[in-house]
């Protein structure tokens, strides 16, 4: 309550007092002691809030106009204007809550008086006049925006007012503007004439401030159209003009042809022309690219002749070594046998040998030893000793044995595996294209999808092709049983980029729209295509480390459900469990080393 607030605020001030004056006299430690009663005193006794409306009036009533002038009662010792929340003391005289408690603040501890009778004002004395209170609320004052305004209502009511007052003066809200109106003409001003105001973008819609609305037009709007940077008839929209650019007229592009051996440079919309006036050398480049593909296929065609020639002595070197191997492996398990037989052996005359010397200690040690027995063992051990000599002799004859047959069975699997790679890679060969185009067969579809379902393998991989005899090395990789969001469902194509023997002289990142297919082979042509073109930040497309297998694929993980495969409409993707894909690549302004 008020009391509370101010008894806080004494007790306050003399517990500083005491403490700056820790030297002081007898009387005014009574004094402090004095005020301190009092205001727990003040404390003590309840009071009500301070009211809203009087508190908001608080700055504005030395400005408020009476209808009838205001009584002397009524006014405020203090600051002279109406009292508001009136606290009466013992003297009789009335002040606003917040002026008494500013006097009490400023006063003597234990002295403060009024200051129209300069009586003193004993805190526990004061108490809220709530009779005064109401005379005051209810008394009529003008609109404190009069003669504008020509409101007349009660002090009670006035607040309340001047929220809905339409010449209420008001800051406008729009940040950056220091404009202030009356109420009425404040929404007129926030929506039409503030600079500040914020307005949509007549070509993109989204808000702007109308202060930077013209560069965010002449500047960043992308929805503005602005004239091609090529210099071409067209205007586009400022985010397009990147993908205008694919189909610009005035852009300078290579001749199709490029790829045959044509080096001029056109712009697209004459590009045309020059086509159709240079048909005939173009033939005669073609003509001459056709002459040097048959060249190569003809290199290639001798040098898979001579890896099959290669591959056919392995095979016949390998079946002799096999030849050698089979008596030696033969050899090697008789002597084994025979070195079993020699050690079971030598195990017995060892233990001979061990009784007999036992005899000879004892026999040494009686008396009338006989010489014929004694010779009798020495011959025995002689025997014995020799047959340990004739196995030891078997026993390292073995060792050479083994040694020869680790050393032949390790030329037999070198030579296996040399005649491994020789025919993957003459498979390779055979399978191997160089206009970036390639049709897999996949057969047992079946079977595989299967396999694949339990991660044997978990996916395929087709030979490797190329998009030139020195260009870029792909290959396509198949989920039969879909993957990623296909899983189950879908058959899943990918394409990769694999370390090639050219890459060095490529360009990076690889640009070229794919093309994958599944074919239809029921005749109909009703072939299912899904096309992609690389996004030039991805790593996918960058130049693959020379140590990976490939870069990460990238393709279509729902290509086409497993349903429409088996069972299509119009076509036949299926044929005796086979399927043939077919991947494309886009050739166009790819230059051929």
């Amino acid at each position: 309550g008020s009391e509370e607030l101010i008894s806080g605020i004494s007790v306050t001030r003399l517990m500083a007092t005491a403490d700056t004056e820790p030297g002081g006299s007898e009387e005014s430690s009574l004094q402090s002691e004095e005020s301190l009663r009092r205001s727990e005193e003040l404390r003590m006794r309840p009071t009500g809030p301070v009211s809203s409306w009087e508190t908001e009036l608080t700055s504005i009533k030395h400005s408020l106009k009476f209808v009838v002038k205001l009584k002397e009662e009524f006014v405020c010792p203090v600051c002279k204007g109406v009292v508001l929340n009136p606290q009466q003391n013992s003297c009789g005289h009335i002040y606003c809550f917040h002026c008494l408690q500013g006097l009490l603040e400023s006063s003597s501890p234990s002295s403060p008086v009024c200051p129209v009778d300069g009586h003193v004002i004993t805190p526990a004395e004061v108490f809220q006049d709530n009779c005064c209170k109401r005379e005051i609320s209810s008394l009529d004052v003008y609109c404190t925006n009069s003669p504008s305004c020509t409101s007349v209502l009660t002090l009670n009511h006035l607040q309340k007012h001047l929220k809905l007052c339409q010449f209420e003066q008001l800051q406008c809200s729009n940040p950056g503007c220091s404009a202030t109106l009356e109420r009425r003409h404040l929404q007129e001003h926030l929506s039409n004439t503030c600079p500040h105001r914020t307005e949509p973008c007549t070509h993109c819609r989204q808000p702007q401030q109308l202060s930077l609305l013209q560069d965010h037009v002449r500047i960043s709007c992308p929805d503005v159209e602005v004239n091609c940077p090529n210099s071409c008839s067209q205007k586009v929209r400022r985010h397009m003009v990147t993908e205008h650019r694919e189909s610009c007229p005035e852009v300078l592009i290579d001749c199709s042809y490029k790829k045959f051996g044509c080096s001029v440079q056109e712009k697209r919309g004459r590009m045309k022309l020059h086509e159709d006036a240079a048909v005939s050398h173009h033939m005669l480049l073609v003509l001459r690219s056709n002459t040097n593909l048959e060249h190569q296929m003809g290199v290639l065609q001798e040098e898979a002749l001579l890896r099959q020639q290669d591959v056919q002595t392995n095979t016949i070197l390998l079946a002799g070594l096999q030849n050698k191997i089979r008596p030696l492996l033969q050899q090697s398990i008789n002597h084994e046998h025979i070195v079993s037989t020699v050690q079971r052996t030598l195990s017995r005359e060892e233990n001979t040998l061990s009784t007999v010397q036992l005899d000879i200690r004892q026999e040494s040690g009686g008396p009338g030893c006989g010489l014929e027995e004694l010779e009798q063992l020495r011959s025995s051990l002689d025997a014995v000793m020799q047959q340990v000599s004739s196995a030891e002799a078997l026993r390292e004859h073995l060792g050479t044995l083994e040694e020869n047959l680790k050393r032949h069975s390790g030329l037999l699997d070198f030579h296996a595996a040399q005649l491994n790679h020789n025919m993957q890679h003459l498979q390779e060969l055979k399978t191997t294209s160089y206009d970036g185009k390639l049709i897999w067969k996949i057969q047992d579809f079946s079977k595989k999808q299967a396999a694949e379902a339990k991660g044997q393998p978990p996916c395929l991989t087709s030979v490797p092709f190329h998009t030139g005899r020195c260009g870029y090395k792909m290959a396509i990789k198949a989920y039969l049983n879909g993957d990623g969001e296909g899983r189950g469902n879908h058959l899943s194509l990918y394409v990769v980029l694999m370390p090639g023997d050219f890459d060095a002289l490529l360009l990076w990142p690889f640009r070229q729209t794919v093309c994958l297919s599944i074919l239809d082979q029921s005749g109909a042509g009703n072939h299912r295509s899904l096309s992609f073109r690389p996004d030039p930040m991805s790593k996918s497309f960058q130049r693959p480390a020379a140590d990976a297998v490939s870069n990460v694929a990238v393709g279509f993980s729902c290509f086409i459900p497993l349903n429409k495969i088996e069972t299509p409409q119009n076509a036949a993707y299926i044929v005796d469990e086979t399927l043939f894909v077919k991947v494309k690549v886009d050739m166009s302004g790819l230059e051929q080393l």
